[in-house]
């Protein structure tokens, strides 16, 4: 929460000035999100994300800041390999289970633009974020977690603030001379834990006694590519 408050506020303070040029940005793209299940990888979650961005714009200069916030689902998956129905002998596979964190997400970063040829440019920044869970579908696996003993993570140790940094990179290529498209590229690790879940004892449907399941964790990595349009608003000084 005090980061997600001290990116705010320095990200009001860099941008309200109406004496400098601008650049704002609608993007939106592809994420592969990956969790660490107390040290063990799960399988990518292949989701998606949208976001707004401001920058500062000083075309003169090789560096700016940007501010940028969005809405990121983060996660993991456990796919099944294929099985063989004992009784007919025919080979299906089980559902993918997906695990889902829907944040939102407010990051600032420094960027360093480098020329290209027809006036494009090529990008990389480095930065932090905060993140807040709006919500999971840790609930459907209630169920399931009664008769399997307690695997799934439940809602309630769900860490609702986060933080973490961004790293990415990426082209800018004019359309117009104040519109450019944007590619980019960007990796997300979680410094903090998305979940945690204290040593907790549990019913075990196959022994049919109780048992003691360890603490719990799980933190999440982001990989994103992203498209989006950005708009130039510039300020000129006239004599």
């Amino acid at each position: 929460m005090r980061l997600l408050s001290f990116l705010f506020f320095l990200a009001f303070f860099t941008f309200n000035s109406n004496a400098q040029s601008k650049a704002y940005s609608f993007k939106g793209g592809l994420a592969l999100g990956v969790q660490t299940w107390n040290n063990f990888d799960r399988d990518p979650l292949f989701k998606y994300h949208g976001m707004v961005a401001v920058e500062n714009a000083d075309e003169t200069e090789r560096f700016s800041v940007f501010a940028q916030a969005g809405y990121h689902v983060r996660g993991s998956a456990l796919r099944s390999n294929n099985l063989i129905d004992r009784f007919s002998g025919d080979v299906f596979r089980a559902p993918t289970q997906e695990f889902r964190f829907n944040n939102i997400v407010l990051a600032l970063a420094g960027k360093k633009r480098q020329d290209m040829n027809g006036n494009a440019h090529l990008y990389y920044y480095f930065g932090l974020r905060g993140e807040y869970t709006l919500k999971t579908n840790l609930d459907d696996y209630n169920e399931t977690n009664q008769r399997v003993g307690g695997f799934f993570p439940e809602d309630q140790f769900v860490r609702k603030f986060n933080y973490g940094a961004i790293v990415g990179g990426g082209f800018e290529f004019p359309f117009t001379d104040l519109i450019q498209g944007v590619l980019e590229f960007s990796v997300n690790p979680d410094f903090s834990l998305q979940y945690r879940q204290p040593s907790v004892t549990v019913w075990d449907p196959y022994t049919g006694n109780n048992r003691q399941l360890g603490e719990r964790t799980i933190r999440n990595i982001s990989f994103e590519i992203t498209l989006g349009l950005r708009f130039m608003h510039i300020i000129e000084y006239i004599d």
